[in-house]
């Protein structure tokens, strides 16, 4: 494995300095962590669950989680990372308590050519109000584990290896479920803001 970039090194020692300030009771600690990280915590919880209700409800757990839990964060990794893959694992059991399928995605008819990029950046690529809203509403209609990935590769641009670990899916199941949500994506979008190409 590759020595991480300075950068990388420097987030790493950030991440540990935070948890270790957290772990000895240092006043207002864990509130800076809940601030650095509630956007990403509310972002998969949302694409999976998609109640403001239950995911502000599961926001809180998952942060109760990551306090009880913050002991085995070993800092090998992103705390970034770690956050979220506490988040996606609360929201898969709310999913799995409601008996909601994480991961069904209907089969298209015909050939639909899948012209979003894997590096698209999907907001990007619509560029005013209503286009963006219709990519949301489009990604809405997706189940919650293609929200999630899309979530996590196109908006908080987080890398396929990453996201593997966050959700413990492989890269290559991961690389499918992209490709088969932006064909979807593609399809849905395409009656209201015609063609969509990368």
């Amino acid at each position: 494995m590759p020595a991480p970039e300075p950068d990388a090194d420097a987030a790493l020692r950030a991440d540990r300095a935070l948890v270790e300030a957290v772990l000895a009771g240092a006043p207002g600690a864990f509130e800076r962590l809940v601030v650095a990280y509630q956007g990403l915590c509310w972002h998969v919880i949302d694409r999976m669950v998609r109640h403001p209700d239950d995911t502000r409800e599961l926001c809180q757990d998952t942060f109760l989680r990551v306090h009880q839990a913050l002991h085995q964060y070993r800092g090998d990794s992103a705390l970034k990372s770690w956050i979220a893959q506490v988040a996606y694992s609360v929201a898969r059991r709310h999913l799995e308590r409601r008996r909601i399928p994480l991961a069904e995605l209907p089969e298209e008819g015909g050939s639909l050519v899948d012209t979003i990029a894997d590096a698209t950046d999907l907001e990007r690529e619509v560029s005013d109000q209503e286009a963006v809203a219709c990519l949301h509403a489009a990604m809405d209609r997706l189940p919650p584990l293609q929200r999630t990935l899309l979530t996590l590769y196109h908006l908080e641009e987080l890398p396929i290896g990453e996201i593997a670990g966050i959700t413990g899916l492989a890269e290559g199941t991961i690389k499918s479920h992209l490709y088969r949500s932006r064909r979807q994506l593609r399809a849905l979008l395409a009656p209201s803001l015609g063609v969509f190409v990368a």
